[in-house]
């Protein structure tokens, strides 16, 4: 009987109802794995379910009879791919699930900065519209979005998804070229002109060596309209330390992050520092995670799993 172990479940929310391979199997599955947990609790092993726990070269020299992977997301950053295409390991993700919920959540960030809605809530908490005496008060911009330029990085699902949205609210959407290509056609706009002209510049990309801290002080320092910067793909793409940079120099007019380098953050992390500012908001890589759309995500993990024993695997990578 096939045993499948998954390594990580409470990257799942609770509410998802996680159905199980139609195959005979035994199934195993943990809350959270250490990384030094992960070869005894694979032992033995052929299928693995994981979202976020690293699968090393090392760690997958020790497991001899695993056969088959199964990411429980889109990214795959935390397997070893090279490794697992030597040991003819099977690797499977998930996808097109979160069309609808992060392109919502990136929407819902931009129009709270636009807005200044963090800034104005917390004023009426601290009684400044009370003490006003009027009507109203002006203390932040408040910003329409209609007319104004968005450059997303990162053309697929998601990032034509965020497009349609905006086009909905009147705004023009810009695919940006990739950083130090050239040559793309007509349907993308080329990054140092994103760069120089758009008012909101909204991260859909993966991370990989070549988007790693695609956005740092030399980008900051071409942005001409002080964008807001939205991120709701991966850590990594933009320099941290150089984001706050830029915003102390007054070079972009907010942040509103979803992801960052490293999950859960570290107390060294520059960002937790600014987290009171009104135009900084933060949110704990919950853009994915609609209920619906975990759900939908869960369905395709299964589906992986009965196709690849079935002999007719879907959605590889490897």
């Amino acid at each position: 009987m096939t045993r499948i172990v998954f390594l990580d479940r409470d990257t799942i929310g609770p509410s998802v109802v996680l159905a199980r391979p139609a195959a005979p199997h035994s199934w195993e599955e943990h809350g959270h794995t250490a990384p030094d947990c992960v070869v005894e609790r694979l032992a033995g092993a052929e299928i693995a379910v994981v979202n976020k726990v690293p699968l090393t070269r090392e760690t997958l020299d020790r497991l001899p009879e695993l056969r088959f992977v199964t990411v429980a997301a889109t990214g795959y950053d935390a397997i070893d791919i090279e490794a697992c295409r030597e040991k003819s390991i099977v690797v499977s993700n998930v996808r097109g699930y979160a069309v609808n919920t992060v392109p919502e959540h990136t929407l819902a960030l931009i129009l709270a900065l636009r807005r200044s809605l963090v800034g104005y809530r917390q004023d009426v908490i601290m009684g400044e519209w009370q003490k006003a005496g009027q009507f109203c008060f002006f203390k932040h911009p408040i910003r329409d979005l209609a007319g104004s330029r968005i450059g997303i990085i990162g053309e697929g699902s998601i990032g034509q998804s965020v497009a349609a949205l905006t086009r909905a609210f009147g705004m023009v959407p810009l695919f940006s070229a990739h950083k130090g290509v050239s040559g793309l056609g007509p349907l993308y706009t080329p990054f140092e002109e994103v760069l120089e002209t758009a008012d909101i510049i909204t991260l859909h990309a993966p991370l990989t060596p070549q988007t790693r801290d695609v956005l740092g002080m030399p980008e900051f320092r071409r942005m001409r309209q002080r964008p807001l910067i939205i991120n709701t793909a991966r850590g990594g793409l933009v320099n941290e330390a150089d984001l706050v940079t830029a915003l102390d120099e007054g070079l972009i007019g907010g942040i509103g992050f979803d992801v960052l380098t490293s999950e859960p953050p570290g107390s060294d992390n520059p960002l937790l520092a600014i987290l009171d500012r009104p135009n900084v908001i933060v949110t704990p890589h919950v853009a994915w995670a609609s209920e619906g759309a975990m759900q939908t995500l869960w369905s395709q993990v299964v589906e992986s799993i009965d196709a690849f024993l079935a002999g007719s695997p879907v959605r590889t990578v490897t």
